[in-house]
């Protein structure tokens, strides 16, 4: 006599894909205040990062240091060559400044 196997529940599926739906959700709904707030970040911490960097002739690991509570999902990079710094937010952000001779470090326009 043969033992019938116990089906397969659904249950863990679909409670996985309630989870990801309300995830999206609360990401769209959140969207514009991330958005500003990625933004205001990475021009902030590109500014100050290419001033410290390159007025204040640190490095550019002793400038991180600099980034406000809060803003530690925003990563720094070095163009040595261009004389810039740029900041990004993982996949919301980036914002650039260069230094310019007389003038200091200048964030690049803003795109819309």
């Amino acid at each position: 006599m043969a033992t019938a196997k116990p089906a397969k529940s659904r249950r863990p599926g679909i409670i996985l894909a309630g989870v990801a739906i309300l995830l999206l959700g609360t990401a769209w709904y959140f969207r514009a205040p991330m958005t500003g707030y990625a933004g205001v970040s990475t021009a902030y911490a590109a500014r100050v990062a290419c001033s410290c960097r390159h007025a204040g002739g640190r490095d550019l690991e002793d400038c991180a240091k600099d980034k406000l509570a809060g803003m530690e999902l925003v990563t720094l990079t070095e163009d040595a060559e261009a004389k810039s710094v740029t900041a990004r937010f993982p996949l919301i952000s980036s914002d650039t400044a260069s230094w310019r001779e007389g003038y200091g470090c200048v964030l690049e326009p803003w795109e819309d």
